[in-house]
């Protein structure tokens, strides 16, 4: 008798990371992705840091064949608020599949990062799993184009990367126009995606570029809707 995957809910940012994570997950025979997880910021109704309008993110979420559970946040929010409300999706999410142990994240090189994820997890009794942990990022980015996914910078770092790329499609010439300093995937927070298309999605989401607007003196936003 074939065993029974493990249920996993897959934080998800709405970018190429967590798309990308969902495609490797869902090549294993041993898991099985049954949910989304997201951090929305009330008021502005958009991704936390990514800043993607939730109407693209329930779009995301539908292509992908998934539900989405809403960690919402006030603007403005500390970490401890972050955690109470991380913390009361994950509750939700156990409520409506008892067997959840464990939830997936996209990083990909940063023991700091991971080893804080454990922690929190492990405080609330989950298990953190990092299917794309420990990945040479050049080659990962170029993997992920060279297999259909579709992203777009979406939030650029102007103190790490020029706010020029903001909104530049993640591509094979903006990988040759990074400056050497900057990660390829933006690991180091230099820049984050909208993903709008890929392996992991039944069919592209018909996305359209609007402005891009400066937030705090220092990250450069560009909005992406869907077509009317």
């Amino acid at each position: 008798m074939a065993a029974v995957p493990t249920p996993v809910l897959l934080s998800w940012s709405g970018g190429k990371d967590a798309a990308w994570t969902l495609h490797v997950l869902r090549q294993r025979d041993d898991v099985e992705v049954v949910a989304l997880v997201t951090t929305i910021t009330e008021g502005f109704e958009r991704i936390s840091m990514q800043g993607i309008r939730v109407e693209v993110l329930h779009a995301q979420a539908r292509a992908a064949g998934l539900p989405v559970i809403e960690a919402r946040m006030p603007q403005a929010a500390d970490n401890t608020i972050y955690e109470a409300a991380f913390a009361d999706a994950l509750r939700s999410a156990r409520m409506r599949w008892p067997a959840l142990r464990t939830i997936a994240f996209g990083d990909l090189f940063l023991d700091d990062i991971r080893a804080w994820r454990q922690a929190q997890c492990a405080k609330l009794d989950w298990d953190a799993l990092f299917p794309l942990f420990g990945s040479d990022t050049p080659t990962l980015a170029r993997e992920m184009q060279q297999q259909g996914l579709s992203a777009a910078l979406c939030c650029v770092d102007t103190t790490q990367l020029d706010a020029r790329f903001a909104g530049h499609v993640f591509d094979g010439t903006l990988l040759d126009a990074l400056p050497p300093q900057i990660d390829p995937c933006g690991e180091h927070g230099e820049f984050h995606t909208c993903v709008y298309d890929g392996p992991m999605f039944a069919a592209p989401l018909p996305l359209v570029q609007g402005e891009t607007v400066l937030r705090d003196a220092r990250f450069a936003y560009t909005d992406f809707r869907l077509r009317d």
